[in-house]
């Protein structure tokens, strides 16, 4: 048999217990109350657990954009090595595409990215 305690609580909970607690024993019904509240509370987290919050959400989003750079950044200097000899003016374009998305990288609130463009 379980050890038992004595709780002290106003008269006006032990009133409201006898009230609700029907053909429990007022242990029971504490007891059952208190299972009652904890299920919830599990149930409350692994739902909060399911959503993310928006400084998550944006950090994600920086992230997927530094990614997205660094595969322009690893195509273009793949291309540009295998390639042929290119001239002049496609370097200059690519060089203007790839700091404008620097720039729009930055007013999206991100830090400074690194955006290269390598030839010989």
């Amino acid at each position: 048999m379980a050890e038992k305690r004595m709780l002290i609580v106003s008269a006006e909970l032990v009133r409201r217990i006898d009230e609700n607690r029907g053909d429990m024993s007022q242990a029971e019904f504490i007891d059952f109350l208190i299972d009652s509240q904890l299920e919830e509370a599990k149930t409350k987290d692994k739902e909060q657990a399911k959503y993310v919050t928006e400084e998550q959400f944006r950090s994600l989003e920086q992230d997927i954009k530094k990614l997205l750079r660094s595969f322009l950044d690893f195509f273009v200097s793949y291309g540009l090595e295998l390639g042929k000899q290119a001239p002049q003016s496609e370097f200059e374009e690519l060089a203007s595409r790839l700091q404008g998305l620097e720039k729009e990288l930055e007013a999206d609130g991100g830090g400074k990215g690194k955006a290269t463009i390598k030839w010989k």
